[in-house]
Order: C-alpha cells, then structure tokens, then sequence
C-alpha cells in the first residue's frame, strides 16, 4: 500500500501531476505530439534534463505514459499516452480554458 498525505482525491491527484512540469509533458505529448525525449527537452518553458527525466519516470510508474524503444531508431524512446493518460484530456482542456479566461496577458 503506497503512503498518501491523505486520501481526498485533490490530494491523490496532485501527487501525481501537481507541478507544472508534469502538465507540460502530458500536455505536450497530448497537443503537440512530441514522442521523443530531445522533443520534449525542446519545450519552450526550458525544463531542465534531468527533471524531465525524472518525470517521465514518475508519469510512467503511475501509468499516465508509456515507454517503447523506437523501432526506427533503437537507441531512442517513444512516450505516449495510456488510456489512462489519455483521460486527462478534459481535464487538459478545462485547464486551458480557466487559463484563457482568468489569466490571459494583459497586452501593453
């Protein structure tokens, strides 16, 4: 049994995506259809390697993403979505769409 701050869903949630970071990649991989690691350390938000690293690694334990050896180029992974990942995807969206409404640039 894994050990939890608590059990209210909120919190079980942002123990699994609650920094920015993991957003970014699921978001990436779910809107921009980047697969590759060199993809996705080429975001414009700048994350660093070995973050990126690390949550890829934490997004694949708990099954957001999964992890297959490119069969173009064997040295080299493709991440996608699972199922469970893929069920972000409203979540994704009304993410977005708070953002555009409370918290768009302000033009100067």
């Amino acid at each position: 049994m894994e050990n939890h701050r608590s059990h209210c869903p909120i919190n079980l949630a942002l123990e699994v995506f609650g920094d920015k970071w993991s957003l970014v990649i699921i978001r990436d991989i779910m809107f921009d259809g980047k697969r590759h690691f060199r993809e996705l350390l080429q975001s414009e938000e700048k994350i660093a390697s070995n973050i990126l690293t690390d949550r890829l690694a934490m997004l694949e334990k708990e099954e957001i993403i999964s992890k297959a050896t490119d069969p173009d180029h064997k040295l080299k992974y493709i991440y996608s979505l699972t199922a469970k990942g893929i069920d972000l995807l409203p979540i994704m969206i009304e993410i977005g769409a708070w953002s555009l409404k409370h918290k768009q640039l302000k033009k100067i």
